[in-house]
């Protein structure tokens, strides 16, 4: 007996025109006329669905010069934090942190209505769907830490094998990359060497821990080393965020807004908003 098939007439509602707001640091240091913020755009662009519109935004002047610097990345995240409520302000489905540290997820998270992703977070949660282990490949030590400890929150430590390192002797070289074949073949290298490492240890993905070495492979076209699937955060993100944006209009919820992410309710609600302002936390009552 054949099965009978049924096809949907119209244009659903998870199937409107959408719009997400990407959150870069690296754009803001390197400026936005750069090859990496060129680059970034037209690769999370492309990477989304049709109707999908993805806006790369970076930060004010003097922002995000060295966000390995948890004393500056303090600093730099009230910009951050202000930039997600202008986003829902301003109607846009979906808020996207592209850079590792994640800086304002949490708090973002608790405070907006729409769904709020990170750059590491995705990666782990899709390089675990794509394989029972990975790997990270860092261009800093110093990045070392606070990603782990990112990725402890995740809960998904357990299927990391390793974290690596590339030897990128100054961070000029991952914007020549986008414009010098010579060294962009390089980095390409530096990377592949120091996955194999982490894939000898058993890793059956692979995450650059950055968006710009990020940007560099997806411009190369290098998507795997010896077969084992690198898992680009650019993409992965986009993709995340039309998903989390489209199971929001199909159930009318995503963000779980109870526990950690519960905002103030009530009196408090009123006296916070006395003091910071109507806008903080909106929707809530």
């Amino acid at each position: 007996m054949r099965s009978r098939i049924f096809w949907a007439r119209g244009r659903s509602r998870e199937n409107r025109d959408m719009k997400l707001f990407w959150q870069s640091m690296g754009v803001a240091r390197r400026s936005d006329s750069g090859p990496y913020a060129k680059v970034l755009a037209d690769i999370v662009q492309g990477a989304a669905a049709p109707g999908t519109a993805v806006s790369v935004h970076g930060l004010g002047p003097g922002k995000a010069i060295a966000d390995q610097y948890r004393y500056l990345e303090y600093l730099d995240t009230a910009e951050i934090l202000e930039n997600g409520l202008r986003a829902e302000q301003e109607g846009h489905d979906a808020f996207l942190i592209g850079n590792v540290f994640e800086p304002g997820l949490h708090a973002l998270r608790e405070v907006l209505n729409i769904p709020v992703l990170g750059l590491l977070e995705s990666s782990v949660h899709l390089a675990c769907l794509m394989g029972a282990s990975y790997a990270i490949v860092n261009v800093n030590p110093k990045f070392t830490r606070r990603v782990t400890e990112n990725i402890a929150s995740t809960g998904l430590s357990g299927r990391l094998v390793s974290i690596d390192t590339m030897r990128v002797e100054r961070g000029q070289v991952l914007d020549r990359a986008f414009e010098d074949a010579t060294v962009r073949d390089a980095l390409v290298a530096q990377f592949s060497a120091a996955a194999r490492t982490g894939i000898a240890k058993g890793a059956e993905t692979v995450i650059p821990a950055g968006g710009i070495v990020m940007a560099n492979l997806a411009a190369a076209g290098v998507h795997a080393v010896d077969d084992v699937p690198i898992v680009n955060g650019l993409i992965a993100l986009v993709k995340m965020a039309e998903m989390a944006v489209q199971i929001r209009r199909l159930t009318g919820v995503f963000t779980s807004k109870r526990m950690m992410y519960a905002p103030p309710t009530g009196k408090l609600l009123n006296d916070i908003r006395a003091a910071y302002g109507a806008h903080v936390y909106p929707g809530a009552v």
